[in-house]
């Protein structure tokens, strides 16, 4: 009877071993799913700066286009206002031409 008595003992000794490992595994893992959802709550946040960021490239790069375009535009109408200047000056030759004929 003592021997069924000590494996009984032995047997609640590693019950009571077992309880306390897994009451410090079920801490352990509600720690661990609460660092998840804070790496999840950062992961959405670095996403969300990051298509922020995608959009300001894209909005940059439409505003860098816009601006050469706007330079060519600038390039053009300096030719077109030069050109406008040779013919005026062509015309007053010619009317200083017209007028030694008369």
């Amino acid at each position: 009877m003592a021997t069924l008595s000590s494996q009984l003992n032995v047997i609640v000794e590693k019950t009571k071993n077992l309880i306390q490992l897994c009451e410090a595994l079920q801490e352990e893992n509600d720690l661990l799913k609460l660092e998840v959802q804070s790496l999840q709550v950062a992961f959405e946040t670095t996403k969300a700066k990051v298509q922020q960021g995608e959009e300001k490239l894209k909005a940059m790069a439409v505003a860098k286009s816009l601006d050469e375009s706007n330079v060519d535009k600038d390039a053009i109408n300096e030719k077109i206002l030069d050109t406008k200047q040779k013919i005026n000056d062509f015309v007053r030759e010619i009317d200083k031409c017209i007028g030694l004929l008369k």
